[in-house]
């Protein structure tokens, strides 16, 4: 079936559809068309998924598969070559780096006596991201007139929002495969004019910290962020932007779903008193769990046998316990666990 004559067929096109059709068949034919240059994408379907934890949706643009399937390929083809370049307060959205490595970061900086935090996020990163800059910085790496001309017409294919078209000139949308990497492409500019002197900058994707040494480094460090990000035509999140001062008994600060805060051991058993960043689960999360678990045993599943509900159940449990079981998190897996079982028995 000749793919141009489908266009509105394929956007509903299922993976299942495609392993009958053939899938070497449909590579040989996406070879073909992306060799001789009549490939074209379609938008991408626009879809509103909640913010855990949150009132807020998050705007998912989901490509065909067609076009997944070329974004992939685009994806490992440009990522070696960009990682070469990325640096390493960058930590989000790239292989071989996890959210883990970035809190870790956190710890060690404490350690050295960097109490001072400025957390902030970019407002709306993803949709903001001016097509031109953005062109401008994969062409200082890229010279490949096709591949350049492939990445204009991913950029501007536009989303299918309410059965209209919208083709913005801002944007690289969430949801493709080679947009968490156009992502960091843009905001390594960031990372490349940082200077360490205003302090030790983690960003993970759009959410950045810096741990600095005294509050002047740390208003100092604020202002060279939005000087920054302004240059990119982006600017920090009010709601999500502020200081803080790392103290015993004082406040602490969310990053990544772990809160943050400096304690002090008791020193049991004759050891001396340690005084280090600890983390573990944040209210945020502890919420989003709680919700998912309610969701996953509601009275509406009753029809299904308990092992069904029971698999599904933990399934999650373990993903979740795998990422926060790091830190000082045992009270709280723990009261998840407790939850979780109270919900299964109702």
């Amino acid at each position: 079936m000749p793919r141009l004559a489908l266009n509105w067929e394929i956007v509903k096109t299922t993976l299942a559809k495609v392993e009958e059709y053939g899938i070497v068949r449909l590579l040989d034919e996406l070879s073909d068309e992306l060799r001789s240059g009549r490939y074209r994408l379609l938008p991408a379907r626009r879809v509103l998924i909640p913010k855990p934890g949150s009132s807020e949706h998050r705007p998912l643009s989901i490509p065909s598969v067609h076009d997944r399937i070329v974004q992939a390929a685009l994806k490992i083809v440009l990522e070696p070559v960009f990682e070469a370049d990325f640096a390493d307060c960058s930590l989000g959205l790239r292989p071989r780096r996890s959210a883990h490595d970035a809190l870790q970061v956190l710890i060690d900086e404490c350690f050295w006596g960097c109490r001072w935090v400025v957390e902030t996020d970019i407002a709306e990163c993803f949709s903001a991201i001016g097509h031109e800059k953005l062109m401008q910085a994969i062409e200082e790496r890229i010279c490949d007139r096709p591949v350049l001309k492939l990445l204009r017409a991913i950029l501007r294919a536009g989303v299918l929002e309410d059965g209209r078209v919208r083709r913005p000139v801002t944007g690289t949308p969430q949801g493709g495969p080679v947009s968490p990497l156009l992502c960091n492409v843009y905001l390594h500019r960031l990372d490349r004019a940082w200077d360490g002197g205003d302090g030790t900058l983690v960003r993970f994707a759009d959410d950045l910290v810096v741990m600095c040494w005294s509050r002047g480094q740390a208003e100092r460090a604020l202002a060279r962020l939005v000087e920054l990000l302004a240059d990119l035509g982006l600017e920090p999140k009010a709601a999500k932007t502020r200081i803080i001062h790392l103290e015993v008994g004082g406040d602490g600060f969310d990053f990544l779903g772990f809160h943050h805060r400096l304690v002090r051991s008791r020193g049991d058993r004759g050891k001396p008193k340690v005084t280090f960043l600890a983390r573990w689960p944040a209210d945020k999360a502890m919420r989003h769990a709680r919700d998912r678990i309610r969701e996953l045993a509601s009275r509406r599943w009753l029809l299904l046998r308990p092992e069904v509900i029971v698999e599904r159940l933990n399934a999650f449990l373990r993903g979740w316990a795998a990422y926060f079981r790091y830190g000082h998190s045992v009270q709280r897996l723990s009261k998840i666990r407790r939850y979780a079982q109270w919900r299964l028995a109702q």
